[in-house]
């Protein structure tokens, strides 16, 4: 399943760190950086160490003998002529050098802090005028874009099936946002950044069959979420995934008990949601999948009463769910979650 990302309202970028006092409006001039090799974390390009294959940043680098051009390990292993020349691949060898460049970036990207006095620069025209002489240009600390950045490589290498790849960027960006949690506490916007990068740690195990890991790294996506508002759209809705994922895990592992309780517990949070503001319909279609959840594991465990109760709650749910003529993605989703709840009423 593809990961949530987390460039939602819930896991919008801290704002950085100031480490020095900027001067006022009229003695500065803001210029936002830019990267030189172009991977800005909004304009979604390819640039010189990206694998031509999966579009993300080079990991794991393998060289193509004869024709050398590099690619990512996992990716160019699927292929037996080079997908940039059409050279037969004779065999790989590692690209330690490429490499140990692409991971020197990545620990740099996004570290930029200085600032410039145009009184020190002694390359400044001396025919400037006195006011933009002395005029200081800060050059912004660009460190909120990292974890956008190494998101947005993250989920490409995701798309492409290198999980090694995506689970590398996702811990680094984890790193920092736990390390700005030490600085700046538990606020709502790191804590809600590190919960979605955490649920996507998951994703990448479970995508690997790593099914413990993958609930470890849910159970911390879950109490980082926890403690934020619950009058939030978006984290109610990362927080309830992460819960129901808890649940789809312990379910195929056979812990009927322990899966119904979080299923249960994201009813809950869904419900919740739903009553603090019931005009979302996205929500009230996410309640009625609850209940499914809740009542198919209650009809394993043999409590088929409470199960019927529980279908017909998301059955009634959804026949009064009113949706307009534009809404034809939800009102597809609608349909198939009705048809199957009326199923499983019909069936028994």
């Amino acid at each position: 399943m593809r990961p949530v990302c987390p460039f939602v309202k819930a896991a919008r970028p801290a704002e950085p760190i100031k480490k020095e006092k900027e001067p006022s409006s009229a003695a500065a001039a803001t210029v936002s950086p830019k990267c030189p090799l172009g991977y800005d974390s909004q304009t979604f390009k390819l640039g010189p160490l990206s694998c031509m294959i999966c579009q993300a940043l080079l990991f794991d680098s393998a060289q193509c003998v004869p024709c050398s051009h590099s690619f990512c390990k996992v990716c160019v292993s699927r292929f037996k002529d080079c997908p940039l020349c059409g050279a037969d691949i004779e065999k790989t060898e590692p690209s330690s050098e490429l490499q140990g460049l692409v991971d020197r970036f990545i620990e740099g990207h996004a570290r930029i802090k200085r600032s410039h006095n145009a009184e020190e620069d002694t390359n400044t025209n001396t025919n400037t005028n006195s006011e933009s002489h002395n005029k200081r240009v800060i050059y912004e600390d660009v460190s909120l874009e990292r974890g956008a950045f190494l998101v947005q490589q993250a989920m490409r290498a995701f798309r492409a099936q290198n999980i090694e790849s995506a689970k590398s960027r996702l811990s680094l960006c984890a790193e920092d946002i736990r390390g700005q949690l030490e600085t700046m506490g538990n606020t709502s916007e790191l804590c809600s950044q590190l919960g979605a990068v955490l649920g996507m740690l998951g994703d990448c195990c479970r995508a690997t069959g790593d099914a413990s890991s993958a609930v470890n790294y849910f159970e911390e996506s879950v109490e980082f979420l926890s403690k934020l508002p619950g009058n939030d759209q978006e984290i109610t809705h990362t927080l309830s995934i992460s819960l129901n994922k808890i649940g789809d895990l312990k379910y195929y592992d056979g812990d009927l008990q322990a899966a119904r309780s979080y299923y249960f517990k994201s009813l809950n949070v869904r419900r919740d949601a739903v009553k603090h503001d019931p005009n979302p319909k996205s929500q009230i279609l996410d309640l009625a999948v609850s209940f499914a959840k809740v009542a198919d594991v209650d009809r394993s465990l043999g409590n088929e009463d409470v199960a019927i109760n529980e279908f017909q709650e998301g059955i009634k749910l959804l026949e009064s769910l009113t949706l307009n003529s534009e809404d034809t993605g939800l009102e597809q989703r609608r349909l198939s979650v009705l048809e199957f709840l009326k199923n499983q009423i019909v069936e028994k």
